[in-house]
């Protein structure tokens, strides 16, 4: 076996695709293809699991990819470290982040990284918080980003942002009664349909944790649909179809337009932690070490002042 084959390999199984793969590395589909049915006739195993619609790893396929990704970060920090690359040493930093930050926190550090270092590339893949620490897990991404902390092996989070949760209604007559009455009593959500994130987002976890602080049981409440998409999620709020618990960041604009109405939840404090989340069991590349310390730039980590968009 050589690279080029493991190389191959990975990017399938990180894109669940041939194409995807052959895409990435700058090649045919059917050199790909013959890569991969190289390495399963060298290890004697079938490494993919196809079907009509996607490309996942076998058991045998998982216990290579642990290996095959290894060699191929190996590969990398050689290239780092002596410059081997024709392009002059231009890099890809793979980052995988879960809605909130992806839309709302991310991109001021993507302009702030790429203005400071304009020879790097980064790659960006938006999936939801469990989905990002698995990745992180397994290594198939340098850093992640999660509103959520899943107790992993081999996993460092990094705090640098609080995120407020809020109660989304329509503004209609009746939620600005409510509005105007004030207090913490949040019995009137007992009468409510609610739309909430998809399981697996850190949004929906900690939605339900501050909703059962504040003494609201959410296996109670009336839960219409799970929706993994935010903006029809506000959509729908704002069309009357029912009520949501969202990211103050994800509602800043519709409210401050009058489409929506936002609610506090009581004793909800600062807010949740937005994180920054790599795996410590892997020595991170020059560049992603990088990264790293131009977010801890942005969002002033150690700082006091860090809520400032």
């Amino acid at each position: 076996m050589n690279l080029k084959q493991l190389e191959a390999f990975v990017q399938v199984a990180e894109g669940g695709s041939f194409s995807k793969a052959a895409k990435e590395l700058f090649l045919t589909q059917p050199t790909i293809s013959a890569h991969i049915s190289s390495l399963e006739k060298e290890l004697n195993s079938r490494l993919f699991v196809r079907n009509t619609k996607e490309v996942g790893l076998s058991e045998d396929g998982k216990d290579l990819y642990k290996y095959a990704r290894q060699m191929i970060d190996l590969e990398k920090q050689i290239e780092e470290r002596f410059e081997t690359k024709e392009d002059g040493g231009r890099h890809c930093i793979t980052i995988a982040a879960s809605t909130i930050p992806a839309q709302y926190l991310l991109p001021k550090v993507l302009t702030r990284f790429s203005e400071r270092y304009p020879e790097e590339q980064l790659k960006i893949l938006e999936t939801d918080s469990s989905q990002v620490v698995m990745r992180i897990v397994d290594h198939m991404v340098d850093v992640g980003f999660t509103g959520t902390v899943l107790e992993k092996k081999h996993c460092k989070y990094i705090p640098f942002y609080k995120d407020e949760l809020v109660i989304v209604t329509p503004n209609t007559e009746k939620y600005q009664q409510i509005e105007a009455e004030g207090g913490e009593d949040l019995s009137w959500l007992a009468e409510e349909h609610f739309i909430m994130r998809e399981e697996g987002s850190g949004t929906r976890k900690e939605a339900e944790k501050q909703l059962r602080r504040a003494g609201v049981n959410s296996d109670s409440l009336d839960v219409l649909a799970s929706i993994e998409n935010q903006e029809t999620i506000k959509k729908s709020v704002r069309q009357g179809m029912g009520i949501s618990v969202l990211s103050r960041l994800a509602t800043k604009d519709e409210a401050a337009a009058g489409f929506i109405k936002v609610f506090p939840i009581p004793g909800a404090d600062e807010g949740r932690d937005i994180n920054l989340v790599y795996n410590k069991n892997y020595q991170l590349s020059r560049s992603a070490e990088r990264f790293i310390k131009v977010v801890k730039e942005v969002y002033q980590v150690g700082k006091q002042a860090q809520s400032n968009l």
